[in-house]
């Protein structure tokens, strides 16, 4: 499998897009479109515990890296999705650097953090415990997510966190936060993003955001920007299929007139 880790510190271009279709078909089929990487959606999506192993394990399949975003800042729920096998977590509504301060506890072994050892599928049920030690602190990702005027007023304090390996800005739930909803706020918006941004690099720290197209890609890689989750499977089919329709009906309707 890829350098995921090292790919996401070392700035280098990434793009994937969230899971949220609780079935592996639908992991199998989005790992194979390319994608470097899946962000496996808990917080927003009826995906159960239960099922993400066998997500995580579908992506493995085709060798693409699967992090998940637990649906808050439980230690156990961190600990759940990587002893599962996760290639990293996505901590949302970080907007403290003492929160930021927890999820590298929860997500690291000791001495770096207090995560707790277990004999999940990512430590080969038991069987590969010191080897799993020996290099996770190393390979998983901590990602935690920017979304609201808190975080955006203490981003200074939260990119100073030790630990954190990227800064995952929440354009959605910023909006709102901020009041910069819709096309009368999108300036103040941008300007949000871009002080995140910059504050996060200037830490040292990678710097990712949800986008739910590739139109504006090159813009927010200028300013740093070097993750990208691009909309979801759900968003994909959705718009895939729509598009499909609309061409199918449009070349109906055509056809139609020049019967007549």
């Amino acid at each position: 499998m890829s350098d995921f880790r090292g790919n996401c510190i070392k700035h280098r271009l990434l793009v994937g897009t969230f899971a949220a279709i609780p079935h592996p078909v639908a992991i199998e089929v989005t790992a194979a479109s390319g994608v470097d990487f899946l962000c496996i959606d808990w917080e927003h999506s009826q995906i159960s515990r239960e099922r993400i192993e066998d997500l995580i394990r579908a992506a493995d399949v085709h060798r693409v890296p699967a992090m998940v975003r637990v649906p808050g800042h439980a230690a156990e729920d961190i600990a759940a999705v990587l002893d599962a096998g996760a290639a990293g977590v996505l901590v949302p509504r970080v907007s403290t650097a003492e929160q930021a301060r927890d999820a590298v506890k929860a997500t690291r072994y000791p001495p770096l953090g207090a995560r707790g050892v277990g004999p999940g599928r990512a430590a080969a049920y038991g069987y590969r415990i010191p080897d799993y030690l020996s290099k996770a602190n190393a390979e998983l990702v901590l990602a935690i997510q920017v979304e609201t005027a808190e975080g955006l007023a203490n981003i200074a304090d939260i990119a100073a966190v030790d630990g954190v390996d990227l800064i995952f800005i929440g354009p959605g739930d910023l909006s709102v936060s901020i009041d910069a909803m819709g096309p009368a706020g999108k300036n103040k918006l941008d300007a949000a993003i871009r002080t995140i941004a910059e504050t996060a690099r200037s830490a040292g720290r990678a710097v990712g955001i949800f986008r739910p197209s590739p139109d504006d890609v090159s813009a927010w890689s200028q300013v740093g920007i070097s993750f990208f989750v691009l909309a979801s499977d759900t968003m994909f089919l959705g718009a895939s299929m729509a598009a499909g329709v609309i061409d199918a009906k449009k070349q109906a309707s055509g056809s139609e007139a020049k019967e007549k």
